[in-house]
């Protein structure tokens, strides 16, 4: 009995077990579902925002789905963009911040080798929204 290993005697918990069901409870709290990463954009902004990431050339540096040519390989591929956790390696994922860092990668990322584009707030929340929805299920 006194090995640690049995969790209930006499009608109480021993530490040993009060210890394993605060990891299992752990376990379970962090087993939660994701949050919700797909995003519906509004109407014809996906449409705009590919004409817009051919206008821009963002095809130089980037293979993007839907963007026959060129097929760059400077930067990295934008296939499942949805799926990306951070962007760019730090930032988080998220609509503002994708939309902010299209505009201009160097003031959002200090050191980001993508160039400032030439793209208004609203241009660039149509090229995140193309690239969000890529992979849209």
């Amino acid at each position: 009995m006194g090995s640690g290993r049995q969790a209930r005697s006499s009608g109480k918990w021993r530490p040993a077990g009060l210890a394993a069901w605060a990891v299992i409870g752990a376990l379970l709290v962090a087993c939660k579902p994701p949050a919700e990463t797909r995003r519906t954009p509004e109407g014809g902004a996906e449409a705009r925002g590919l004409a817009l990431i051919e206008n821009a050339g963002c095809g130089a540096c980037h293979e993007i789905p839907g963007v026959t040519w060129p097929k760059g390989r400077l930067g990295p591929s934008l296939a499942g963009f949805d799926d990306v956790g951070l962007i760019a390696g730090a930032l988080p994922n998220r609509p503002g911040t994708l939309a902010a860092f299209i505009r201009n990668a160097p003031s959002i990322k200090p050191g980001s080798t993508m160039p400032p584009m030439p793209l208004s707030e609203s241009q660039a929340a149509d090229v995140a929204a193309y690239l969000y929805g890529l992979d849209h299920d």
